[in-house]
């Protein structure tokens, strides 16, 4: 999830991909013993290379490892029942969206739609920052989904990052033109369509879902005028305050939510990432590039790449301006807590899970009752963490909120036995000490990265998002790394291994999610397996539509299988194929075998998914459509602009901009009103006939 991937050319003007995009620039220095060398150590390159077809690759990585739960095993039936029943979908790339036969995929809510009553349609050539705080975000990226009863719900649905080229008209690409286009009401505009949207849904009669503008639970939260909190060993700290939070407590808005999660307790949690981008620093050095060597964050700085100038927020805003409030960036890269319920609630940013580029926030309850999080930090060579809670959950909400104010962190180090261990970021222990420059567990949160630096963690391949599952499996989502194999790049071939990305499953110890320590293994290596020097990994019953690249979001249906949302960015030239949903086996005979189940148009980014009204229906998020590589999309062959975008996707109305939407996934001809449905769950039947889990797979 990111900015477009930067455009260069050559001396004669033929364009090149850099792949680098903004948030995929390497900070970390320590790159000794990275997962890439972990895995070519433990299966040996030759083996690897080999693809789908070598025997022993899918011997090696298709074995079951997982131990499943009795009741799970019986669900997930044997290798002939857990072959998908849907007719997979043709990949391509085009200017709609498309589903597998037999399934509905309904626009919900799109960017500018009102989300409260009286608030008059749409207008993209009359926006305003005040309006804008009464209409659904932009860049939708997490859906959640929190069930009032039986057919109605409440959506929280994060804004990850807004694109000015295709959102206002006459301006292009800013941050590649000085910002010579941007105003300050430009500028409010962008800060009211970033953090989050909460509103209620309810099912018709007819079987489909429509939002309650009325409802007293809907509510905006934006980066410039929503109230937020600290809890846990940050807050109050020194490092944490500023001229206009002199107490280091309270802090304005959130931003670059990515993915995230649901709690156990029904609060939704928004992943701070890639914050570092929209701070601003008026020091350049002698190429131009931002100049922190003066500030006494200095060292911080540079581990977080803080500041990344992506937004000219910092010239209309000074707490967005380093020069002015150095410890600003301090109080962003956390992961915030906000109660769909109460509208009136502060939310809270909780510091003792860490400050990084947290992509996702996905929990579950260890076998004593602590909640245990997982979450990557989304950037080339960084780490994938956990955090385990000192309390326990309860049946009292309010006590429930406070759990992650305190507990452990803990980041992973990947060992060449296929083993791996939790390292505890806890002041005092190991390295973490004033010695090293972490004076308290303040220091340790707040420079997080500096501190699995010291300890050792194991660089990943931009670890995404990470899901665990009930029987102590966990999903991660390493999405791509194009510098892992730097050195086998040439003129002719420019593509390292790791375009790609690859899935790794982890096994905590004896299930228990609250272990310190597992087993690890690759559930797929990403790409075409037609092409040995990919390197690719799959099933070998994987056809040339289920194979895919860059694995981003990710959610577990009721059978256990693995639902895989891609973000290939500008790169999808590499592989041809639009982003998508893809259907992921992770156990028995079919392990690692992909089916493609829905694709996005052109230049978007698929978001969410996330499974909900009893696996009935599922909601998908799609992001910045007509945007990404759109130069390699045959017959547009451009960039895309307000006024001649790549598609007009959903409205294709002229003079209407693409916009980023929710979509709700149904089976057709399955109409359950909420009526049935209350009705159902009256008659003990509520968890019967679900679309999305049958013994069968999708049915």
């Amino acid at each position: 999830m990111k900015r477009d991937d930067i455009i260069q050319s050559d001396e004669h003007g033929n364009k090149a991909e850099a792949f680098e995009a903004f948030d995929d620039i390497p900070t970390n220095p320590n790159l000794g013993n990275t997962i890439g060398d972990v895995i070519n150590r433990r299966y040996g390159r030759r083996d690897i290379m080999r693809g789908a077809l070598a025997v022993s690759a899918t011997t090696a990585l298709f074995g079951t490892t997982a131990v499943i739960a009795p009741k799970q095993a019986a669900a997930m039936g044997n290798a002939e029942d857990s072959r998908y029943v849907f007719d997979e979908l043709t990949w391509g790339n085009d200017v709609n969206h498309h589903i597998a036969d037999g399934y509905n995929a309904d626009i919900l809510i799109r960017w500018g739609d009102p989300i409260f009553a009286n608030v008059p349609e749409f207008d993209p050539q009359n926006q305003s920052a005040e309006d804008q705080k009464m209409r659904f975000g932009y860049n939708n990226d997490y859906v959640g989904f929190h069930e009032l009863e039986p057919g109605r719900g409440i959506l929280c649905v994060n804004h990850e990052y807004t694109n000015e080229e295709v959102m206002f008209p006459g301006l292009g690409r800013q941050d590649r033109d000085g910002f010579q286009g941007m105003t300050e009401e430009l500028v409010n505009i962008e800060m009211a369509a970033h953090g989050g949207s909460i509103f209620e849904i309810v099912k018709g009669d007819d079987g489909k879902w429509s939002v309650v503008l009325d409802s007293p639970y809907n509510r905006r939260i934006t980066a410039d005028d929503t109230q937020m909190t600290f809890s846990g060993p940050a807050a109050g700290h020194a490092r944490m305050q500023t001229s206009a939070d002199p107490a280091g407590m309270n802090v304005i808005g959130t931003i670059n939510n990515c993915a995230g999660g649901m709690t156990p307790w029904g609060t939704y949690l928004m992943a701070e990432e890639n914050f570092h981008g929209y701070f601003w620093t008026d020091v350049v050095d002698g190429d131009g590039d931002p100049d922190v060597s003066a500030q006494a964050e200095a060292e911080s700085m540079r581990r977080y790449g803080t500041p990344g100038r992506w937004y000219a927020w910092g010239q209309y805003h000074d707490r967005f301006n380093i020069d002015v409030e150095p410890n600003e960036p301090n109080r962003f890269g956390w992961i915030v807590e906000v109660d769909p319920t109460d509208p009136t609630s502060t939310p809270v940013k909780h510091t003792a899970m860490g400050r990084f580029r947290h992509e996702g926030a996905e929990s579950t309850v260890a076998g004593d009752g602590r909640v245990v999080l997982y979450s990557g930090d989304d950037n080339r060579f960084d780490y994938v963490y956990k955090f385990v809670t000192a309390g326990t959950v309860s049946d009292d909400k309010a006590a429930n909120m406070q759990l992650f104010s305190e507990g452990t962190l803990y980041v992973a180090r990947y060992n060449d036995d296929g083993t791996y261990e939790w390292m505890p970021l806890v002041h005092g222990e190991g390295p973490l000490t004033a010695e090293n420059g972490f004076d308290s567990q303040a220091d340790v949160m707040i420079d997080t990265r500096l501190a699995a630096d010291l300890l050792g963690a194991t660089p990943m391949d931009r670890p995404e998002d990470i899901e665990p599952r009930g029987d102590g499996a966990v999903f991660v989502m390493l999405t791509n790394n194009s510098r892992r194999t730097a050195e086998q790049v040439d003129a002719v071939n420019p593509r390292p291994e790791s375009n790609f990305g690859h899935i790794l499953q982890m096994n905590e110890d004896g299930g228990d999610h609250a272990a310190t320590s597992g087993t690890w293994d690759i559930l797929v290596q990403c790409g075409d397996p037609n092409i040995a020097e990919v390197g690719a990994v799959w099933n070998p019953e994987t056809s040339e539509n289920g194979w895919f690249g860059s694995p981003d979001n990710c959610a577990l249906d009721d059978n256990g299988r693995l639902w895989i949302s891609t973000d290939q960015g500008s790169g999808w030239g590499r592989t041809g194929k639009s982003d998508g949903l893809y259907s992921l086996e992770t156990e028995g005979d079919l392990r690692g075998h992909s089916k493609l189940f829905f694709r996005c148009p052109v230049g978007g980014e698929l978001c969410g998914p996330y499974f909900a009204d009893n696996s009935e229906t599922l909601f998908l998020a799609v992001q910045h459509p007509g945007t990404d590589g759109t130069r390699d999309f045959a017959g547009f062959e451009r960039n895309s602009t307000f006024e001649d975008p790549a598609t007009r996707w959903p409205d294709f109305a002229e003079g209407m901009p693409p916009r980023p939407s929710v979509v709700v996934v149904t089976k057709e001809g399955v109409v359950r009103s909420r009526s049935d449905l209350l009705c159902s769950k009256t008659n003990g039947l509520a968890t019967r006939g679900a679309v999305f889990r049958s013994r069968g797979g999708v049915t």
